[in-house]
């Protein structure tokens, strides 16, 4: 389970360390830094696949998602006595992210590249440090791997510290190109815990979404992040998952119905059948907050839950009846999986707060993301 994330430099969030639970909530107006906080997260998972600096770029580049204000927001600009302005930097230009799980931590550091001639790719960013620990807090007796530069050295299995590479590419993680079963079994194990983390924040439901059409069908024990194989994980969740538990799901949220699959000239197909009805409703009649629903008690449901699942706004289009149902869903899907729901919907934010969630609130201050009233966990970052 996560215990810590932290976040430095990107976009709203100038700093911000926040403690994890099993189920956490995350809520705030609109403009606090929930899809930057969500953002973040993904960030870290695409570490562990190779792909933060392609999503970076996609993102406008690394300059364009840096914290935008000064490096230091004075007491005096607090409260109003000087304008808000920069100064002259002291530090590093940087976009850090890291986080703690009870066993293992890790973080990456990533700024500016140092000019090179002939170059198309001048404006990716650079890995200017990474490292792998063990524990609540990165410390010199309880690091595991560390990167600096294009230099990576590890431990032996005497604890000594050796290299195990010396020209990493600046655009390369040493999750993806230093893990070894031999050398570095832990980063090894790490990074494909971080490649099994789900994401579900564009699970379609308009008219043209593909969760709506029959689709070819294969056992899918994960729903996949637009939904668009809805039809085979509700199939294989009733193989070789827990069926009465998602027909549970769907009678609490819409009493007197139930979802099934059909096959349709070798396709697959949903169907809803509602109380009062001669025919089953196929995906395509179905409501966007139905299928929303729908959509989540699937993806919630696997057959294998993921070490962690992050959900963006999962209330999108749903009807007020239908919060509580889904607190409920996802407090039971909390069992077997760490959960983050990200959300702008305050009754969904009490609804699992009173299930036991922690709750972080973020609030907007200077054009800074700031958590109210939670005590930040002991962190500290990796050095250049």
């Amino acid at each position: 389970m996560l215990i810590t994330l932290a976040v430095s430099g990107y976009r709203s969030i100038r700093d911000a360390i926040l403690p994890l639970e099993q189920l956490t909530v995350v809520s705030g107006a609109n403009g606090a830094g929930k899809s930057s906080l969500y953002r973040s997260l993904r960030l870290l998972a695409e570490v562990a696949q190779g792909r933060a600096i392609a999503s970076l770029a996609a993102e406008g580049g690394l300059e364009s998602t840096l914290w935008a204000g000064p490096e230091h927001i004075s007491a005096r600009m607090r409260r109003g006595e000087t304008p808000i302005e920069g100064t002259r930097r002291k530090n590093s230009v940087a976009l850090k992210l890291g986080f703690a799980a009870e066993d293992y931590g890790y973080a990456v550091d990533l700024g500016l590249p140092a000019p090179v001639p002939r170059t198309m790719f001048g404006k990716d960013p650079e890995i200017k440090s990474e490292a792998l620990w063990v524990g609540e807090s990165l410390g010199r007796a309880n690091s595991i791997a560390e990167r600096r530069g294009a230099v990576v050295t590890g431990r032996d299995a005497s604890g000594r510290r050796v290299e195990l590479s010396r020209d990493l590419r600046p655009f390369d993680s040493m999750m993806t190109h230093a893990a070894d079963p031999v050398q570095a079994p832990e980063m090894l194990s790490l990074r494909e815990r971080m490649r099994g983390w789900r994401f579900y924040d564009s699970l379609r439901t308009d008219r043209d979404s593909p969760a709506r059409r029959p689709a070819v069908g294969t056992r899918t024990p994960a729903l996949s992040g637009d939904g668009a194989d809805l039809a085979a994980a509700i199939a294989t969740l009733r193989e070789i998952g827990d069926g009465p538990g998602f027909d549970a799901a769907i009678e609490d949220a819409f009493p007197g119905a139930s979802v099934d699959v059909s096959l349709q000239g070798g396709l697959f197909a949903v169907e809803m059948q509602q109380h009062g009805l001669l025919r089953p409703l196929s995906a395509a009649e179905l409501s966007d907050g139905t299928l929303r629903y729908v959509l989540l008690a699937t993806a919630l449901l696997t057959p294998r839950p993921p070490e962690l699942m992050v959900l963006n706004e999962p209330e999108t289009s749903l009807h007020p009846d239908l919060i509580a149902p889904l607190a409920r869903l996802i407090k039971r899907a909390s069992r077997d999986s760490q959960i983050i729901v990200v959300s702008h919907n305050s009754h969904l934010a009490r609804e699992l707060e009173d299930a036991g969630a922690l709750s972080v609130v973020l609030q907007k201050e200077f054009g800074e993301t700031r958590i109210e009233d939670l005590e930040p966990p002991r962190w500290s970052w990796p050095k250049r």
